[in-house]
């Protein structure tokens, strides 16, 4: 899934369009009848690794399979993405050596002449939107008292900073990122932290993320410092591994054995948590 920073800038993207009636429909979906789309008006736009679309027809059934009072949610894969009044052009040719553009799934065309362009990403009607802003990163609602609890319990810390629970938005990268900031060991249990460096954690997360969305929102490239890097930025080793939760799905974790050395437990063992 995309990143929060990335996330929140769709729903800038499409949040110009709120208000407005879509005229015409197009795109290669199969999943959803995009003509059900026609004369719909852009009632809200909300983000929790999604956007969604609210059909506002006084007059819409709401019998199964119909759209009364029902929102669109878009869940969009490692490269979905949203175009506002552009279509996404190939950068580079494809394995037979064409130069063939990305195909939209969904084009929303509005009244206004404006267009909204979705790429990979899927679609399906539900009855109401589940954003929750406490555990939004970028949100001015986050709750940082919930999401220091989570922090200082036994877990290793790259499995919490992971948790869309307590940190929504906030993906792999920031978490490999802001774990190099801190020079704190991906596998450190939050519990052994001092509260001050729990704290430190946090801001960071909060800045970094907010400091990525201003980035992508003028168009500048993220400058990553141990993110699939084979050195650090003082030129040590990186190490790599793939990490996570037992029986949860594990992500690719990079750190610094230097910068980011192992806090041991009482025992005078590396914490590994759960693993």
């Amino acid at each position: 899934m995309p990143e929060g920073p990335s996330v929140r800038k769709f729903q800038l993207l499409t949040s110009r369009f709120v208000g407005q009636v879509v005229a015409k429909v197009g795109g290669s979906s199969k999943k959803i009848n995009v003509n059900d789309l026609n004369a719909l008006r852009l009632q809200d736009s909300q983000e929790e690794e999604l956007q969604e679309l609210q059909d506002s027809r006084a007059d819409a059934p709401s019998a199964a399979g119909e759209l009364g009072g029902s929102w669109l949610r878009f869940h969009f894969g490692l490269f979905g993405s949203i175009r506002a009044n552009e279509f996404s052009r190939a950068s580079r040719a494809n394995k037979r050596g064409d130069w063939k553009d990305p195909t939209p799934r969904l084009v929303l065309y509005f009244e206004s002449g404006g267009f909204l362009a979705f790429y990979n990403c899927r679609m399906h009607w539900c009855s109401s939107p589940v954003a929750d802003p406490t555990s939004d990163i970028l949100s001015a609602e986050f709750h940082r008292g919930r999401a220091l609890d989570a922090l200082r319990t036994s877990h290793p810390v790259c499995y919490t900073l992971l948790d869309q629970r307590y940190f929504s938005g906030l993906g792999n990268i920031i978490k490999n990122e802001v774990l190099y900031l801190t020079k704190i060991h991906p596998l450190t249990q939050g519990s052994l932290l001092a509260q001050s460096d729990l704290e430190h954690l946090l801001d960071c997360a909060i800045r970094f993320t907010s400091d990525w969305l201003q980035s992508k929102l003028q168009g500048k490239g993220l400058h990553l410092h141990i993110y699939q890097k084979e050195q650090c930025p003082l030129g040590h080793k990186v190490m790599k591994a793939a990490l996570g939760a037992p029986g949860g799905w594990k992500r690719l974790t990079w750190w610094c054995p230097e910068c980011q050395p192992a806090v041991l437990s009482g025992g005078g063992d590396l914490a590994l948590g759960d693993e």
